[in-house]
């Protein structure tokens, strides 16, 4: 089991950059998917970006893609996601989530076994 806990959430200026964080607990982090979902107001929450174990299969949403970069460092059991050029659009409660098996369709969310609490980013224009 592992525990997921996100940080880094704040309120900034369209066009500004956020790093968000995900602490995760357990020694089995480095074998997960991990995953950032956000759900923004009057929206069910969608898909952010996706890290395979290795790094070496990196998926973006359309509407984050070139802007956002995700990334993880297995040694010290953290997950991030770069934000930049941020939009109105991009404010939201923004979700890690990790999924033991690998699921092809890591868009899903019932795919993934844990999910941390959440941390608010607020974009204003």
């Amino acid at each position: 089991q592992v525990q997921l806990a996100e940080s880094g959430g704040d309120s900034v200026q369209a066009g500004a950059s956020l790093s968000l964080s995900c602490a995760a607990s357990g020694e089995a982090f480095s074998t997960y998917v991990m995953s950032w979902f956000r759900q923004t107001p009057g929206k069910e929450r969608e898909f952010v970006a996706t890290i395979n174990w290795s790094s070496s299969r990196i998926y973006y949403a359309d509407a984050v893609k070139g802007r956002f970069t995700i990334s993880r460092d297995n040694a010290k059991n953290m997950l991030y996601l770069q934000m930049s050029s941020l939009k109105p659009g991009d404010t939201g409660i923004y979700y890690c989530a990790a999924d033991e098996s690998d699921s092809y369709y890591y868009e899903r969310e019932s795919v993934y076994d844990y999910w941390g609490q959440g941390t608010q980013v607020t974009v204003s224009s």
